[in-house]
């Protein structure tokens, strides 16, 4: 089975790394241990982590949040494609909806699609959702995720189809430009997440994969403002303390970077 580090999950999920350990403390996921006892998720994992965040998004409750999570966690198959299961919050219940249909996490029960109007009358229920053949589409992202590792570049121009289709999306962007990144192709990676900046905004884990590029690419000074800005929208990123306080050593700027690893060090205790 398939096995997602942090940084994985991260850059797939964009959840900050605190989240992700709480939930694992939590025991809503159940990482192993690999080398250097770092943890290991599932796809099972992955699925509950997005769950959790589609439904802070959606302002559900902390405990029905909780209650959904533990009751999807049991349900889950031991292998499910990320592309093959939709979560929604309707109202106070949480949906979920598969190739059988669409069902109340908590009660198990599967939910009718109706039509018409109660006004006159003319509500009638139609055919359950599951029974309805599924309409052709192409989920451009999550084939993206899915070649990463065995064709990069037809990877690449997924995540290019997926921003044409959604100039919005920036994890896509966030995952071209660190894709381009890994490869070596550092001028059309900056070209990305300048892109992404101009079209969605300054993001944590964005402006951290642009200081570690400009940092590669020799830049320090525009490296730190980047892991700077990066800092401010997430102050719990440990590895940007880290890489901080690298480059603070190295021009000189000793106080500095004695914070910054400072900050790392609490960060990752325990």
């Amino acid at each position: 089975m398939q096995r997602y580090g942090v940084r994985d999950v991260e850059k797939m999920l964009r959840l900050p790394r605190s989240t992700i350990r709480a939930l694992a403390a939590a025991g809503f996921v159940k990482p192993s241990r690999g080398p250097r006892n770092a943890l290991q998720f599932s796809f099972q994992d992955l699925i509950v982590m997005r769950t959790a965040q589609a439904l802070a998004d959606a302002r559900v409750s902390a405990r029905r949040i909780a209650r959904s999570l533990r009751t999807l966690r049991r349900q889950l198959p031991e292998a499910m494609p990320l592309s093959g299961l939709s979560i929604s919050a309707e109202g106070e219940q949480v949906v979920v909806r598969d190739r059988s249909g669409r069902r109340q996490v908590e009660s198990g029960q599967y939910l009718l699609a109706f039509e018409g109007d109660p006004g006159n009358g003319s509500l009638s229920a139609i055919e359950p959702v599951r029974h309805a053949p599924a309409a052709p589409r192409t989920d451009w992202f999550d084939q993206a995720v899915a070649l990463e590792r065995t064709d990069p570049d037809a990877a690449a121009q997924a995540y290019r189809h997926a921003i044409a289709a959604d100039p919005g999306r920036l994890d896509a962007r966030i995952n071209l430009g660190r894709l381009l990144q890994e490869g070596g192709r550092r001028p059309e990676a900056e070209r990305v997440y300048l892109e992404a900046l101009d079209a969605c905004g300054p993001d944590a884990l964005l402006l951290y994969n642009l200081g570690v590029l400009l940092g590669d690419l020799g830049r320090k000074r525009e490296a730190v403002a980047a892991y700077e800005a990066a800092l401010q929208g997430d102050a719990g990123m440990a590895d940007g303390h880290y890489n901080l306080g690298l480059l603070y050593r190295e021009l000189g700027q000793l106080q500095r970077a004695i914070r910054h690893m400072a900050h790392y060090r609490r960060l990752t205790r325990g």
